[in-house]
């Protein structure tokens, strides 16, 4: 890889990646030569899908045109070490709401100590996706609700099937579940 090229890394769980996911690697590849999303292997999380399905859903569901500037990996450890690794100073983030910038601004900080010259840049997720996460995702599926336009047409069939749904079911067209909290 050419030494002069901007490179972000674009880090999460990504179980599942969603649309709004996709949009901020798209508008990333706007910004820089390359983005690494890089998946958090997280040990303290039970995730859905293992990290190889992660990786495919994501390559996937970005395409061709987006897959040639993309690079899908994973890390375990302080981020930090991994942006060094990579040989990248830019952290990308999506913020949704308030409480996302507030969590996200105490991480940038702490990246910033730990790894001098680490930057994060806030990208605002778009109108259509602001409520949506990898979470709420899930748990619609679980509870038998349509994301059908929340997350790759491929990842919501891999949804259904995880949770022992079935895919034609839930597409086509039964009412949506109201997320059960209390």
């Amino acid at each position: 890889m050419p030494a002069d090229q901007r490179i972000a890394i674009y880090p999460g769980s990504f179980d599942p990646i969603t649309n709004g996911h996709i949009d901020i690697v798209q508008r990333a590849l706007a910004m820089f030569d390359r983005v690494v999303v890089a998946i958090a292997n997280n040990v303290r999380k039970a995730p859905l899908f293992t990290v190889a399905e992660r990786k495919q859903h994501i390559l996937t569901a970005l395409g061709a045109a987006d897959a040639r500037r993309v690079e899908v990996d994973a890390f375990e450890g302080l981020l930090v070490e991994y942006v060094q690794e990579r040989g990248a100073n830019i952290v990308v983030r999506g913020l949704r709401a308030l409480a996302d910038f507030e969590y996200e601004f105490q991480l940038a900080h702490m990246n910033r100590r730990l790894g001098k010259g680490i930057d994060t840049i806030f990208l605002m997720t778009s109108e259509k996706d602001f409520y949506v996460s990898s979470s709420l995702v899930k748990e619609v599926a679980q509870f038998g609700g349509k994301v059908t336009g929340l997350v790759p047409p491929l990842v919501e069939k891999a949804l259904y099937e995880r949770l022992g749904r079935k895919h034609e079911d839930r597409v086509a067209g039964h009412e949506d579940a109201t997320v059960a909290h209390a």
